[in-house]
């Protein structure tokens, strides 16, 4: 079992990654916050810093200390496979490799709380490309990433399980409506932002671009939800879905001003509507 102590490496990195607001270029990180982002010692504060983390030499830092040479000699070799191994490329490669050599639990619960959110990143795909849990299986697996306090891990987290909620999207959405229900802003903008109809970095779910009604239950539950994370997934939902089927989209916001007037639901509508005012 993973102690508080053990933890602990992990909660400063949080707290040092929320002190620094990061470089605007890649450029002007400053060498020494590098060297720590690629050595794992503290997460990306912004997404400059999360492009910039250099997947190789956090591979060398992290694996070695774990007893996954192996996987370490593999992971390289497929990074170096990749034409032009981009962050959102090789952390899948990654994790392909690092699904079938994680042999204890302490090496998956060492990934999957290291300081790193990068390496987070890699375990929240491994969960995603894991073939032998069921759909409600894996969904309970990737709950903890999904919850991440880094803003990385939580994407990382609905783009490894995408197209498992597409391929089995009648079950996938009974069981993201109950997430709305949760106390974690960060579950209930899961249930919405995983089901996007285009969604961003990821292939379009075509049912729901052509029935966005069928994820309609994610949707009412979060119409007037009090935080705006949330609030801009389910308006960015339906600007994707206003895209393909404008009427629905329509009619939604109408029934919503109606039966939801409040400052919050007008927000989404404003935002949703978009597209059609344009």
């Amino acid at each position: 079992m993973v102690g508080q102590v053990s933890n602990l490496p992990y909660l400063i990195a949080m707290t040092e990654a929320t002190k620094r607001k990061g470089a605007t270029r890649i450029s002007e990180i400053p060498p020494q916050i590098l060297k720590q982002l690629n050595t794992g010692e503290i997460e990306s504060a912004n997404l400059t810093e999360w492009l910039a983390v250099d997947q190789r030499a956090l591979l060398k830092s992290v694996l070695p200390a774990l007893n996954l040479t192996e996987a370490l000699v593999l992971s390289l070799a497929q990074l170096d496979a990749l034409k032009k191994p981009s962050t959102m490329q090789s952390i899948p490669a990654i994790a392909a490799v690092l699904r079938t050599h994680l042999k204890t639990e302490k090496q998956r619960k060492a990934l999957a709380t290291h300081s790193s959110d990068s390496v987070r990143c890699w375990a929240a795909y491994v969960v995603g490309l894991d073939d032998k849990l069921t759909l409600k299986d894996k969904l309970a697996a990737i709950r903890p990433f999904a919850a991440d306090e880094h803003f990385g891990v939580r994407e990382i987290a609905w783009m490894a399980t995408r197209s498992d909620i597409d391929a089995q999207l009648t079950q996938a959405i009974a069981v993201l409506t109950q997430w709305t229900k949760e106390a974690s802003e960060n579950l209930r903008r899961f249930a919405s932002e995983a089901t996007r109809p285009r969604g961003v970095w990821c292939k379009h779910i075509e049912a729901l671009k052509q029935n966005p009604e069928l994820a309609y239950p994610i949707l009412e539950p979060l119409k007037s939800d009090g935080s705006k994370y949330v609030r801009d997934s389910v308006a960015n939902w339906l600007n994707d879905a206003s895209k393909s089927q404008p009427d629905w989209v329509r009619e939604v916001c109408e029934l919503w001003a109606t039966d939801s007037p409040t400052a919050e639901t007008k927000a989404i509508i404003k935002r949703a509507l978009r597209t059609l005012e344009k």
